[in-house]
């Protein structure tokens, strides 16, 4: 069984920047397709960034061109890098083995205004 676990949250200033990561257990983390989701309080979960074995990426309209995510292989990790934070941005922000449909604890991002 896959076990993710994620870090990098925190406070940040509004137009700052953070970088999440992801580290996942197990083998076959390169064959994988992997997502970051994120929930604020009384929202839904949802996508933020997708990206699949061969690094191939989708996001929501809503970070396009703020967020980037990444993954390295060799570290069985993926990244989700947040530039330029709104206060619309605050959220705990999950990671998903898409394949296994494992989700990881959650890494909680504030912004300040």
């Amino acid at each position: 069984q896959v076990q993710l676990v994620e870090s990098g949250g925190g406070l940040v200033q509004a137009g700052g920047s953070l970088r999440l990561s992801c580290v996942a257990s197990g083998s076959f983390f390169r064959l994988s397709s992997m997502g970051w989701y994120r929930q604020a309080p009384g929202k839904q979960r949802d996508l933020v960034a997708f990206i699949n074995s061969g690094g191939g990426t989708n996001y929501a309209d809503s970070v396009k061109g703020r967020f980037t995510i990444s993954r390295d292989n060799a570290k069985n990790t993926v990244y989700l890098q947040m530039n330029s934070l709104k206060p619309e941005d605050p959220a705990v922000y999950y990671c998903k083995h898409e394949t296994l449909e494992v989700w990881g604890q959650g890494t909680l991002v504030t912004v300040s205004s």
